[in-house]
């Protein structure tokens, strides 16, 4: 299927540039401000707003936008489903994910599916909890890797859980200890991750009705680590996340084991592409 105006709108967005666009289409800027001055003379209003810092979507074109995704997921789902039929694999895979899952489990997954699946692309775009839950309703990405629960109504698919680890410098007081009560960490001063990249801590404290000293608030995980390997505090970070821990941090478990779940989201599990069914298979495989 050739190249549309809708596909060079949607990748403008998606890469905030014009020139950005251009170049992973294969077309010249020209030929890009062509097809969206197209649109909007077609459409008959403005799409897009070219400022210094880049580009961005005017109200009128964030309302077409979902729309303009939507056909290109339908245009791929059908071209994906021709190509069952003829007995070949082919089409474009677009997840959403975040750090550890980019870390610990895509590189993996990644190698056995492109060898099983050579003609099957797979695009990945990384981002906090807030941006995958906006990729996914928006329809920029087919299905992405979620902290569980999540608030909108998305259909979901559990996969694994992953322990929520107490973290304090060496020669901390509770080093000592073979695991840590929630409580023990009211009075300690605390590095706490930034809201859109980790509710799962502020769901833990929200449990035990605990307020806890936040010294600061970060969105890196490793700049979290690095804080309380210099005695700034102590925090809470995923399983997952604590690999290659400086020696002078400890790593210690919580009482009760408190974990989160870690899932795919999607708007419809039952209607997205067979190339995005066949890597959640994949995934699903590699787990087990």
């Amino acid at each position: 299927m050739s190249l549309t105006k809708f596909e060079v709108f949607s990748t403008i967005v998606e890469l905030g540039s014009l020139t950005k666009a251009a170049d992973t289409l294969g077309l010249t800027q020209s030929a890009v401000s062509h097809a969206i001055a197209s649109l909007e003379s077609e459409w008959g209003f403005s799409l897009l707003v070219r400022g210094r810092s880049g580009i961005s979507l005017t109200a009128n074109g964030e309302r077409v936008l979902r729309h303009v995704r939507e056909i290109l997921r339908w245009r791929e789902q059908l071209a994906q489903e021709i190509a069952t039929i003829n007995g070949l694999e082919s089409g474009t895979v677009r997840i959403g994910t975040f750090s550890s899952v980019s870390v610990q489990w895509l590189p993996e997954i990644m190698k056995q599916f492109q060898l099983n699946h050579p003609a099957i692309e797979i695009k990945l775009l990384e981002g906090d909890y807030e941006d995958i839950d906006h990729w996914v309703s928006s329809g920029a990405v087919d299905f992405g890797f979620v902290s569980l629960p999540v608030a909108k109504a998305f259909d979901i698919l559990p996969l694994r859980k992953d322990r929520m680890l107490c973290m304090v410098p060496a020669g901390h007081p509770l080093e000592q200890q073979t695991q840590v009560q929630i409580e023990q960490l009211a009075h300690e001063w605390f590095i706490m991750p930034t809201e859109s990249c980790d509710n799962d801590v502020r769901r833990i404290f929200q449990k035990h009705k605990i307020v806890p000293r936040i010294r600061f608030e970060l969105a890196d995980d490793q700049a979290i680590i690095s804080m309380v390997q210099n005695g700034l505090g102590v925090s809470i970070l995923p399983e997952m996340v604590l690999f290659r821990i400086p020696d002078n941090v400890r790593i210690l478990p919580l009482a009760g084991e408190p974990y989160r779940s870690i899932g795919i989201a999607a708007q419809n599990l039952e209607t997205i592409s067979p190339a995005a069914k066949t890597f959640i298979r994949s995934i699903q495989s590699w787990l087990a």
